[in-house]
């Protein structure tokens, strides 16, 4: 069945199109953009991922004085904003939302958590390889967690270009993935929702051979979800519509 994932806007915005669109035929992608209200698109998506990039401005989760404290810039408020309103949409539609990297960070302020400002200063210095430069560490999955349940393994080797992370986790969400230096790698709800797929991940599945489960597991498994949710919402739009 069609299926349409909505993706925000990103520089790499092409390596996440690519690795949804290389599972399957009946995937329309929709580019999900500040400044043209295509938030109001997500009512149209059977997915949304929220993709990586700029950091995400330390004033939104009330610790503005990160900026001067750890020397940070280059924020984009107009996206930040955006983000947020696609996820509390999201929320609202109960779409199947996937955060990728700052879209992990994004989705855990929204949830009123916090963030790692500069992990280097924090003594973490295995998550970037230089601008533009991927580094790989190790994963280790929460035990029956969902994500475990998805990817099937407890520990495995994923791919890093980040120095920002979840510090506390937000409200209703619980960590289940962390580095093999202790950074937070995934979070979930806590409260279990088996028609609900929303996960945060920090690493970068888009950038990984589909054969590690990190990434295609994932994938596939969000693709499922969207599936399940397209078949949810026509059913429910054909029962409201029947005289």
């Amino acid at each position: 069945m069609p299926i349409t994932i909505g993706i925000t806007e990103c520089a790499e915005w092409a390596n996440y199109e690519q690795w949804i669109k290389s599972a399957s035929n009946d995937i329309t992608v929709v580019l999900l953009k500040p400044g043209e209200g295509e938030e109001s698109f997500v009512s149209h998506c059977d997915g949304i991922i929220i993709s990586g990039g700029e950091d995400v401005n330390p004033a939104l989760y009330g610790k503005p004085q990160y900026i001067e404290e750890y020397k940070l810039s280059g924020f984009n408020a107009e996206r930040d904003a955006f983000e947020l309103s696609v996820i509390k949409e999201a929320e609202e539609y109960k779409t199947p939302l996937l955060g990728i990297c700052r879209g992990s960070q994004i989705g855990n302020v929204y949830f009123k958590g916090t963030l790692v400002p500069d992990l280097p200063s924090k003594g973490k210095t295995s998550h970037s390889g230089g601008v533009g430069k991927y580094s790989t560490h190790g994963g280790i999955l929460t035990k029956n967690s969902r994500l475990h349940h998805i990817i099937g393994v407890e520990k495995g080797e994923v791919n890093s270009q980040h120095h920002q992370a979840t510090d506390m986790p937000g409200k209703g969400l619980i960590v289940t993935a962390v580095s093999d230096d202790g950074v937070v790698e995934g979070l979930e709800k806590a409260k279990k929702h088996d028609e609900e797929f929303f996960l945060l991940v920090q690493w970068h599945p888009e950038r990984m051979d589909a054969s590690n489960p990190f990434s295609g597991k994932l994938r596939d498994a969000f693709i499922k979800a969207c599936e399940e949710y397209n078949k949810y919402t026509d059913l429910t739009l054909s029962i409201s519509v029947t005289p």
